[in-house]
């Protein structure tokens, strides 16, 4: 199923894409597309029965928004450095093990709403990512089973970062990662029955209409399924989590000098093969 929340900033109701592409109103059967829809498997089978049915109304989808499409995020886990073409167009090592960092969600804002370049910012970057859904409580997981049984769903991400910020300001990476904006999400939450290998997906970014990433999440370093189990042994992952998987070559600070980082009045485009696509334009915070 293809899942999403469409309507104003804070008042999105759920809905479904189906099969012809029509958009369909969810919300006389669930309140919300949350960590609560996604953990209850006879909700999502009544949604499925009613997709398939027939039952679904329909909705006008002129003009109509995307918002995020999950609700209520509880955090979001990032992983850094995962793709080798990535980590060798930084001049950075290969990770013995994932390098993770955490974003908070009020950084999501929907995936064709404006993305604030932030005041004081040289080095806004660009990141298309595979983000993976959680869709049950996970808990030091033991073996890739479980945790590909732990995805609720997948999504497209961009982690939009600072470089300066991140890297030249001292402490942590969380200053570079955090800013208003910096993680738009959809359009879609694909359920992962129609993701069959997660390991197998083009992606692909584009900033004002030149292609600037174009990858594979084969190149991953570290798969979906040993992110996840690995992310459990340190932290517990909760229904409507968010994990960012990392993403491939061709960011701006993988670039030759001059680099072309991103500034007011850009606009980027991003996809992953079957997840949907993104469009935001920048504009100064």
């Amino acid at each position: 199923m293809k899942l999403l929340r469409v309507g104003t900033v804070g008042a999105e109701r759920p809905a479904l894409l189906d099969e012809e592409g029509v958009l369909r109103d969810l919300s006389g059967l669930v309140p919300d597309i949350d960590g609560t829809l996604l953990a209850d498997d006879e909700k999502l089978a009544r949604i499925r029965a009613a997709a398939a049915a027939g039952d679904l109304p329909a909705l006008d989808a002129a003009g109509l928004r995307t918002g995020p499409p999950v609700a209520r995020i509880g955090k979001i886990v990032c992983i850094g450095l995962n793709y080798h073409d990535h980590a060798r167009e930084t001049g950075a090592p290969t990770p013995e093990e994932p390098i993770i960092f955490m974003k908070a969600p009020d950084t999501v804002v929907g995936p064709d709403d404006t993305v604030l370049v932030p005041r004081g910012s040289v080095k806004t970057d660009w990141e298309v990512e595979l983000a993976v859904v959680v869709g049950r409580t996970a808990r030091y997981l033991e073996t890739d089973e479980q945790a590909l049984a732990a995805v609720a769903g997948y999504a497209v991400a961009h982690d939009v970062s600072e470089r300066a910020f991140q890297i030249e300001r001292g402490g942590q990476w969380d200053k570079g990662k955090n800013c208003e904006t910096f993680n738009p999400l959809g359009p879609w939450l694909v359920t992962a029955d129609e993701v069959p290998d997660p390991q197998a997906l083009g992606i692909r970014l584009w900033v004002n209409g030149e292609l600037k990433q174009d990858g594979t999440t084969a190149e991953q370093i570290f798969p979906v399924a040993e992110v996840v189990r690995y992310v459990s042994q340190f932290m517990t992952l909760y229904p409507g989590d968010v994990i960012n998987t990392g993403t491939p070559a061709g960011v701006a600070m993988g670039q030759p000098e001059p680099k072309p980082y991103l500034k007011p009045g850009d606009v980027v485009e991003l996809e992953i093969d079957g997840l949907g696509r993104q469009r935001t334009q920048l504009k100064a915070a």
